[in-house]
């Protein structure tokens, strides 16, 4: 996340897609700079890839840019994959 790229999953017909929000490379950048932001997760249902869903198919939420933030985003995406089954 800190290279200014997207992490892109699925999981049966679940999509997803978590970012770094403001989404940039920080690498090189200072600490401060580097936790000044929140982890962005999306879901979709749709076959199509992110760029092609439109954003009125996309659940979004935001969680904290720190470790126990990514442990929520996957107990989050685990609750969306359990309400698609």
């Amino acid at each position: 996340y800190m290279y200014g790229e997207a992490y892109y999953g699925s999981s049966g017909k679940m999509r997803f897609r978590v970012a770094r929000e403001p989404l940039e490379n920080v690498f090189f950048k200072s600490t401060q700079e580097q936790m000044d932001a929140e982890f962005k997760a999306e879901v979709w249902y749709t076959p199509f890839c992110y760029e092609k869903t439109p954003d009125t198919e996309k659940t979004l939420k935001m969680f904290p840019f720190t470790p126990d933030g990514l442990v929520d985003i996957v107990r989050w995406l685990n609750e969306r994959s359990d309400e698609q089954q």
